[in-house]
């Protein structure tokens, strides 16, 4: 794997220390790296200079890191874009590459893990898992579409599940289920 000419690298991510070790993880394999802790942040770098490369947290003190993907893909479609988060599910991994990420790591992920994700083939693929999802993890899941399909509305996404609001914040706030 080698890096291309641009070697531009954006972290978005509000876990400082993890941020700090990243990036320094990132500049010794060569990229010319900028960060955000929030999306704000995040959105306004790819405004200033979109990177050919970004590294973006999910969940975030004032948003969803989703709303900084889909920057950087209106400003520089081909840039390479991995998520990482230690919420995880389906239906945000899918709507993370439908706005152009290229893969989507669970936290901790290693600098190691984040550089490959980075330089991947599009033919690379991943190993299937060795073990099928728990029925709490099903239940996430489906949770967790629903709640995409609903654009991250709580209100309508407890209505449609036929939930109180405030049980279904409870929910989406914590790691998913193995």
């Amino acid at each position: 794997m080698t890096l291309p000419d641009d070697k531009s690298l954006l972290l978005v991510d509000d876990d400082k220390p993890f941020l700090t070790r990243l990036a320094r993880a990132m500049e010794t394999r060569g990229f010319e790296v900028r960060f955000a802790d929030t999306v704000a942040e995040g959105v306004a770098e790819v405004t200033r200079q979109p990177p050919a490369f970004a590294v973006v947290d999910l969940r975030l003190g004032d948003g969803n890191g989703l709303d900084v993907i889909e920057a950087l893909h209106a400003r520089r479609p081909e840039a390479r874009v991995v998520v990482l988060t230690g919420y995880g599910n389906i239906a945000t991994a899918v709507t993370a590459v439908k706005l152009g990420a290229i893969d989507y790591l669970a936290k901790p992920a290693d600098a190691d893990a984040v550089y490959g994700a980075l330089l991947s083939e599009k033919h690379d693929r991943t190993a299937l898992p060795e073990n099928p999802m728990s029925a709490d993890r099903v239940r996430w899941e489906h949770i967790q579409r629903v709640y995409e399909l609903c654009n991250r509305n709580v209100s309508e996404t407890a209505r449609r599940l036929n939930m109180h609001r405030r049980t279904l914040q409870r929910i989406l706030a914590k790691r998913a289920p193995k």
